[in-house]
């Protein structure tokens, strides 16, 4: 490792601290170096705050050194008025002579013209240092802007005999069938604090039960959302308990309510598409499906997702509803996780 990619590490390592609250901006770490030195550096906190090089300019003492030092830079710094003013401006007016980034922003409105402006400006501008490290980071953020959806990220527990739930009629209380030990459950909810909306289908809705907050850990509870084509969904289900913003993807006209939505969708077409360009259009970025499986495997046959978190419980239930099939060929790592096991693919 060089030592351009020792500061790109840092600023990746300082971006990550952003995750689940700057959305729908990406993550961003700043580094300042001086001489060898670091001598400031910041990240993107909080979507609508200081950018990350403003944060690190900021965090520097003396002022002085900036025009004789390096800024690193996981992201091309923005050029356009948002939120907030470009960070380019700020650059260009401390005269910071060297701007090392990991990769270009394709957001359209920046998309190589922070670059230009800074060269431009007469900076030594370097750009590919960890290029790929740089984008898996904001893997969600390029797939939003590239691929106009959002990052689809499928979760689900099996037993080992590939069941993910037993077989459950009207009479059974709505209660999850626990597979993984309960232990997982932090895991799973700061999973779901990353994210900016949960999805579920109307059969776990109805049979589970589910809170869909992320009471296990600290953070933002996501968009709930839920499919119930014909809206037979009980309205005392914690679902539509109003404590957060819920949407319902239904072919039913029904008001909306505060923190309970309604939108339309055609359940006889392409629905895996329609609900992500729906999510689209609310500017959300990724959307974390946990079940169950007729919507699981919705995605999976649309080839709408990107990455499937896969938990194998150490139990049988040699019946039941079969787990959703995804090919062996996208697993990019299979590993123990206390007395299970987590599978983990990658739809490339």
């Amino acid at each position: 490792m060089n030592i351009d990619e020792k500061y790109l590490c840092r600023c990746i390592e300082l971006a990550r601290n952003g995750i689940g609250n700057v959305a729908p901006n990406p993550m961003v770490g700043c580094v300042i170096v001086n001489k060898g030195k670091i001598i400031g550096e910041s990240y993107h906190i909080c979507f609508g705050k200081p950018h990350a090089e403003v944060n690190a300019i900021n965090s520097v003492k003396n002022k002085k050194l900036l025009n004789s030092s390096t800024l690193y830079v996981n992201l091309e710094p923005c050029s356009h008025y948002g939120k907030t003013p470009p960070c380019t401006d700020l650059i260009i007016k401390h005269k910071i002579p060297n701007i090392v980034i990991g990769c270009i922003d394709t957001f359209s409105k920046v998309s190589g013209n922070g670059i230009k402006q800074l060269r431009d400006a007469g900076c030594n501008v370097f750009v590919g240092v960890l290029e790929k490290e740089s984008r898996e980071l904001n893997k969600r953020f390029f797939t939003y802007n590239e691929k106009k959806r959002p990052y689809v990220i499928l979760k689900w527990a099996q037993t080992i005999d590939g069941f993910i739930d037993i077989k459950r009629d009207n009479t059974v209380e709505a209660n999850p069938t626990w597979i993984t030990d309960k232990n997982l459950k932090m895991l799973v909810h700061k999973w779901r604090a990353e994210e900016p909306a949960i999805l579920i289908g109307t059969n776990t809705a109805q049979k589970d039960n589910p809170k869909l907050n992320v009471r296990e850990w600290t953070g933002k509870n996501p968009l709930r959302v839920v499919l119930d084509n014909k809206l037979k969904l009980n309205n005392d289900l914690h679902i539509f308990d109003k404590t957060s913003p819920t949407l319902v993807l239904t072919s039913v006209k029904h008001k909306s309510e505060h923190n309970l939505e309604y939108d339309i969708i055609d359940f006889k077409k392409d629905v895996a598409l329609q609900i992500l360009k729906k999510l689209y259009q609310r500017e959300i970025q990724s959307v974390f499906v946990e079940g169950g499986k007729m919507l699981l495997d919705t995605f999976i046959k649309a080839n709408l997702w990107d990455e499937a978190r896969v938990f194998i419980g150490n139990k049988f239930f040699y019946n039941g509803i079969k787990a959703p099939d995804i090919s062996r060929d996208k697993m990019i790592s299979n590993q123990l996780a206390g007395n299970d096991r987590f599978l983990f693919f990658r739809n490339l």
